[in-house]
């Protein structure tokens, strides 16, 4: 896999490209600036760009604009914005574009080095990672409402989470040890409870999960 890193932070590209590389990863190129990243892809065509969502010169959402920029371009790339913390929005903005190939992802999931790469891998290859974070204040905040989340089972609910994630369904079966044929089982339900069409097409579902939850968190009641 070849890639593009965009991060102002020396230390944190440099560590970040370290990491990659020590996987098999190729770095094509590490740069401090968004409109750098863009032309650095524009130049080397890589499979993936990876970016930190605030960056120079007003650190609020220039990478992730750079970003939905370099799919709208060159739509075979997969573009990464890696955050600090988690925001909903971003995360909405991302997995809206209609085809797959896009991952929002903390920082902090960088430590977990083989778990990172194989997002990353799963999104040059076409697919979307979503952070676990960003999925669980989702999932609790719909939960909170007087709909359908708030009725899945705890199973359902998992398997919910990591379907917006991204997973396949092999993936899911995997981590949660179950069977595919349950798994295809849980998923149909969901479907059906959320009144969503089934679709086998892995980022088509995550848009369809996502925007779901994001409508149904929006309208649940704030707790103090």
């Amino acid at each position: 896999m070849r890639v593009v890193i965009a991060e102002d932070e020396v230390l944190l590209r440099e560590g970040l490209a370290h990491v990659l590389e020590s996987d098999g990863v190729t770095v094509l190129a590490a740069v401090g600036t968004a409109a750098q990243l863009e032309r650095e892809v524009a130049r080397h065509l890589p499979d993936l760009a990876i970016t930190d969502i605030r960056m120079p010169p007003s650190y609020t959402d220039e990478g992730l604009v750079s970003a939905l920029r370099i799919r709208h371009a060159h739509p075979a790339i997969g573009v990464v914005v890696l955050s600090q913390h988690v925001q909903r929005r971003y995360a909405t903005e991302l997995v809206n574009q209609d085809s797959g190939g896009v991952g929002y992802l903390l920082k902090q999931r960088i430590a977990d080095v083989k778990t990172f790469t194989a997002s990353l891998r799963r999104v040059a290859a076409g697919g979307t990672a979503l952070d676990p974070e960003i999925v669980a204040v989702m999932v609790n905040r719909a939960s909170r409402g007087d709909g359908v989340i708030g009725g899945l089972t705890p199973r359902q609910r998992e398997v919910l989470g990591l379907m917006a994630e991204g997973r396949s369904n092999a993936a899911i079966a995997a981590q949660l040890f179950l069977t595919e044929k349950a798994v295809v089982q849980h998923t149909s339900n969901i479907y059906d409870a959320l009144g969503l069409p089934v679709d086998s097409d892995d980022h088509r579902r995550v848009l369809a999960v996502v925007r779901y939850l994001a409508a149904s968190a929006d309208t649940a009641p704030r707790h103090p």
